[in-house]
């Protein structure tokens, strides 16, 4: 296969949560100043609302590398961080907050929003998550939809290693990302189907927009999706990542995978599909446990480490590491594993302070301003 033909562009959407600093809590209603003098020196990326008014999204331009990637969200990240700072506010990246309540929080007012609370009802109300949306622009349309199928069987493994959202509303969940239990209360959300061509996608678009149950293919909320406005796949299931690091490894390994299918797919073609069941046990596995989870490996019938796991994989994928400049953040993902994703971070920091005398209110503070430090790792 042609270089040229293995072209990959990213592009990523984080979700940040808007800290009061003195109370740690969301901030209900921020200053709609402090939006939109984010949306005025954006420069090429993008910043918007998103469906509470604590949160704001970014969207970074399009990228043509992981350098070119990481210029980016340093922009992203210094300019809603900075920012946020001169209006009072704290950014944080972290997918729940460890104790707001979704019954204190405002919908942002749009006509989209107004038609998901409407439609939805207290499943929106509650939907207190922020996420990470990494985009792939790659191929033909009917290569993006082969190898978007193929890739399902690997999403468990990025989301262990992105997990950040163990607290819900002042409780330990017993998850290492409780925003998929959140998410997962809406229609058309959790894994996709397998399809073989574009035609096969569009028709399933077709009948839902017959049957009057969505408008475009955009109200399809699954894991992975064919973007309805660019030639990308977009991979949804993450949890956003404090550390800046994590990210970019996190994207490093998807766009690795994506350069490896799109070769078997020109090659010898994509392997065979696994049953989609299995892959939701370990989508399972790896919102319960993260990076300590055992994942089923699906070719040898059995259970596996997911250290050992990633080991392999990232040995798989260093021809295409090598090729897109990124051996560096591809190898951190063994990094995130050794010393823990988010979630683990936070849990940790959580117990220490509980041992040391902190109430459940004052721990929980804590673990706040250690996401809010982390948020800012790695910027100018």
């Amino acid at each position: 296969m042609k270089a040229d033909q293995l072209t990959i562009t990213l592009g990523l959407e984080e979700e940040f949560f808007l800290v009061d600093p003195e109370t740690r809590d969301l901030i209900r209603d921020p200053d709609p100043a402090l939006f939109a003098a984010c949306e005025r020196d954006s420069g090429p990326h993008k910043v918007v609302h998103e469906l509470l008014r604590t949160q704001i999204e970014t969207n970074t331009r399009v990228c043509h590398s992981m350098a070119d990637l990481r210029t980016a969200l340093v922009e992203t990240r210094s300019l809603v961080v900075e920012t946020a700072s001169r209006f009072g506010a704290a950014v944080m990246a972290a997918s729940t907050h460890p104790f707001a309540h979704w019954s204190a929080q405002a919908i942002t007012p749009k006509e989209r929003y107004d038609r998901l609370t409407m439609n939805f009802q207290e499943v929106v109300r509650r939907f207190l998550v922020g996420g990470m949306h990494i985009h792939a622009g790659f191929g033909a349309a009917d290569s993006r939809i082969r190898v978007m199928t193929a890739l399902r069987r690997y999403l468990p493994v990025l989301h262990a290693l992105s997990a950040s959202s163990p607290f819900n509303e002042g409780r330990e969940t017993g998850l290492k990302s409780y925003r998929l239990t959140l998410i997962g209360a809406l229609p058309r959300t959790s894994l996709p189907p397998p399809f073989r061509s574009r035609a096969e996608f569009d028709r399933l678009v077709a009948d839902y927009q017959a049957m009057e149950f969505i408008g475009d293919g955009s109200e399809l909320w699954w894991d992975l999706r064919p973007a309805l406005r660019f030639p990308t796949v977009e991979m949804r299931i993450c949890d956003i990542c404090p550390r800046l690091e994590d990210t970019l490894s996190i994207a490093a390994l998807y766009a690795c995978l994506v350069r490896r299918l799109l070769r078997q797919d020109a090659d010898q073609g994509l392997p065979p599909e696994p049953p989609t069941e299995l892959i939701a046990e370990n989508r399972w596995h790896a919102a319960r446990y993260g990076v300590v989870a055992f994942l089923g490996d699906i070719d040898a019938g059995k259970r596996i480490d997911i250290d050992e796991y990633v080991e392999q994989l990232l040995d798989h994928l260093a021809e295409d590491a090598a090729a897109l400049a990124c051996e560096q953040e591809l190898r951190h993902a063994s990094e995130i594993i050794r010393r823990g994703a988010g979630a683990d971070r936070q849990i940790d920091l959580f117990r220490l302070r509980r041992l040391e005398g902190d109430t459940i209110p004052q721990a929980l503070r804590a673990v706040v301003d250690l996401i809010i430090a982390e948020t800012r790792e790695g910027l100018a």
